[in-house]
């Protein structure tokens, strides 16, 4: 990527490339080595008891200084079957999906899936993702939430003593993590276990990369025609150093969302590209949204027409979807047909669109466009 252009010689993020690389030569054979898993050595090491596994790492900086690009190029060129990658989002849904199950799986059921009939769900829940994931890359790590907050201490121990190597990209250090928060004396001992099991380093070099690539981006373009289609190119390829046409290296990709199946056509480190038609003419919800606006720090949408009353759905869905991108901080580039004031002039919802108009308005500030990704 040096050698391409893609990237500029960084001393900040190579200090942490360094780390990650030996983290990786540890992690070579991995599976084999675990105890209780396949191999000479795992089959006489049948307890993980007493063990020493592979430190984990906790990366924390300021916005746009490189820690996803950096745990993803980690993540991608690991040699290990049973490894994921996830924001952090993402995963505390699923957690909490599977503990609601859990209590209310009857007995028989617990056993025949996990062997178990313990009301806890933890440990199990723990055993489970260790079975399939032994290394866990977790994108914008944060606590906002008190249950979560409860849950995870206990989640994090169980999983790293079940030899779970664990990768952490955060905006916070430990320290500050749910900082301010309902109870917060009852997540200190958590941010003790990160500091004490995971290598904790700082990302924090001169340069916001994001900015630098949103300069002279102009993000709100009407009327829809060639100037507007050409514009969002040019910005597609400033933010990802790829042209949108080459589908070879930016994308296809598809999303999961409750068993749903989102398909986005065009994406690249972190800049995805959807048409109105596909994201608000079809039936989908705020979790959809959400799981975009988690997965992607800059969104592009082509082809917003004029809605009138007749778009009455359409327009709500619309709604939603700035809601979400708003909330989480998420780039907004788009052509419309029209300025925001003249996207939904009349019909139901028209007063609450008015909402919608003034956070359009406010996602082109350079303040919005300078926070951090769903901090």
């Amino acid at each position: 990527m040096l050698a391409d252009g893609e990237l500029r010689p960084d001393s900040h993020q190579l200090a942490i490339m360094e780390k990650l690389q030996n983290l990786h030569n540890e992690l070579i054979g991995y599976e084999e080595k675990l105890p209780g898993k396949k191999g000479l050595l795992g089959r006489l090491l049948k307890s993980r008891k007493n063990v020493t596994f592979p430190r984990g790492l906790y990366v924390h900086g300021d916005v746009g200084r490189g820690k996803s690009m950096i745990m993803d190029l980690f993540f991608a060129a690991m040699p290990l079957a049973a490894k994921r990658r996830v924001h952090f989002h993402s995963f505390m849904l699923e957690i909490h999906k599977a503990m609601h199950e859990w209590r209310y799986m009857s007995s028989a059921d617990r056993i025949e899936l996990h062997g178990t009939d313990e009301d806890d769900p933890i440990p199990p829940l723990a055993d489970k993702i260790s079975k399939s994931s032994l290394l866990l890359c977790f994108d914008e790590f944060q606590i906002t939430d008190v249950t979560d907050a409860m849950i995870l201490g206990r989640l994090f121990r169980h999983l790293l003593d079940l030899g779970v190597v664990m990768v952490l990209t955060s905006n916070r250090p430990p320290a500050d993590l749910y900082l301010g928060g309902l109870n917060r004396e009852l997540f200190l001992p958590t941010i003790d276990m990160i500091t004490e099991k995971l290598d904790v380093v700082s990302l924090n070099g001169p340069i916001d990369y994001r900015m630098e690539r949103m300069k002279g981006i102009k993000v709100y373009y009407h009327p829809l025609g060639e100037a507007a289609t050409k514009a969002l190119s040019k910005a597609f390829w400033q933010m990802t150093d790829h042209e949108v046409a080459d589908r070879s290296k930016v994308g296809p990709v598809d999303l999961t969302v409750q068993g749903r199946t989102i398909h986005v056509p065009v994406a690249d480190k972190g800049v995805a590209v959807f048409s109105f038609k596909k994201l608000c003419g079809a039936a989908l919800g705020a979790a959809d949204y959400l799981e975009i606006a988690w997965q992607f720090h800059t969104v592009i949408m082509v082809g917003i027409p004029c809605l009138g009353p007749s778009m009455r759905n359409e327009a709500k869905r619309f709604v939603t979807f700035i809601d979400v991108l708003y909330e989480n901080n998420v780039n907004f580039l788009c052509c419309a047909e029209v300025a925001p004031s003249d996207l939904y002039p009349e019909g139901h919802g028209n007063f609450e669109f008015q909402r919608t108009v003034s956070r359009l308005i406010e996602m082109q500030s350079q303040d919005y466009l300078a926070r951090g990704h769903a901090v």
